[in-house]
């Protein structure tokens, strides 16, 4: 071997080393980037929407719950633990959604800091065996999702002072959405005509709803998201009663729940089912009701097509 082509080699085996010195450099320093980002556990998946809206990519934004499950009969398992001894902050929506508290509970096990969005709400009253209980669901009155919104962002914001002006203008384009949303909404359901404002569901989901648009909500006898496949003859019965004497045209689904008990129900009363309704629960991935906006905004059309 001459000395140029010594030299050559040299050279050649030095760069292989630098570059594979720098390429693990590189990938060590996007790891540790990644590993630095802030991560923030939600209940719901409509916390969580409202959570990415706010942060952007700044943070890692992880849901407990899955598109489609309810958060009432919900029992967590070892990966919820192990989100939650990731967290920075825990979001849930509060007035026991999270059905026995469970995600107070995880929160409260890791040690970790649990914003409460329902906070500063004004609660509307369901009832229940043990008496009135503020209901949950608020997050169906555009009026109360803005301080779901100013309650998170202001959570992210004392954890991350730094970013918060950017945390800011996230939410104040956001509630620009949401407002509009509002807007919208009042526009479609005047279509409707008031006598026919009446939105019967299989549970006490939609009463923010109803009370923010003028409709009447009822739920058939007090059901509840765990009952639907339980029900007996007689509560049937009842059931059937109720919706005859209604005089509705159409009742409502809602998607986490398994229609087979329904559909008999509006075969028998000689009503339609008018459709799913989004409700403790947004959509999948790449459907139309993946986002909080996207679940109202179908939510609305399908209950004026099938009440106007």
């Amino acid at each position: 071997m001459n000395p140029i082509q010594f030299s050559a080699i040299t050279i050649f085996r030095i760069a292989s080393c630098v570059t594979i010195f720098f390429t693990h450099f590189n990938a060590t320093q996007a790891q540790e980037g990644v590993a630095k980002k802030r991560v923030v556990v939600c209940s719901t998946t409509q916390i969580a929407d409202f959570t990415r809206q706010i942060v952007g990519d700044r943070w890692e934004v992880v849901c407990v719950l899955a598109p489609g499950e309810d958060p009432h009969t919900y029992e967590v398992g070892s990966d919820d633990s192990f989100s939650v001894q990731r967290a920075d902050l825990c979001i849930e929506n509060g007035w026991n959604l999270e059905g026995h508290g469970w995600m107070a509970n995880l929160a409260r096990d890791a040690s970790k800091p649990l914003v409460t969005c329902v906070e500063n709400v004004e609660p509307l009253k369901i009832d229940e065996e043990s008496g009135p209980v503020n209901d949950p669901h608020a997050w169906f009155s555009t009026t109360n999702a803005t301080i779901y919104v100013i309650n998170i962002r202001n959570a992210i914001s004392k954890i991350d002072p730094e970013n918060a002006e950017e945390y800011k203008a996230r939410t104040e384009l956001y509630l620009i959405q949401l407002r509009a949303l509002n807007h919208w909404i009042n526009q479609q359901v005047n279509a409707i005509p008031k006598a026919r404002r009446i939105l019967v569901t299989h549970h006490d989901a939609f009463g923010y709803f109803a009370k923010s648009y003028g409709f009447k909500a009822i739920s058939p006898v007090g059901w509840t998201t765990g009952e639907l496949s339980g029900v007996s003859i007689g509560g049937r019965q009842e059931i059937v009663k109720q919706i005859r004497e209604l005089g509705v045209k159409s009742i409502f689904i809602e998607t986490s729940i398994n229609r087979e008990t329904l559909d008999g129900i509006a075969k028998e009363t000689g009503i339609t089912i008018g459709g799913e309704l989004y409700s403790d629960a947004m959509g999948a991935k790449g459907t139309a009701g993946e986002t909080y906006i996207g679940m109202m905004r179908e939510n609305v059309l399908t209950i004026v097509k099938h009440l106007k």
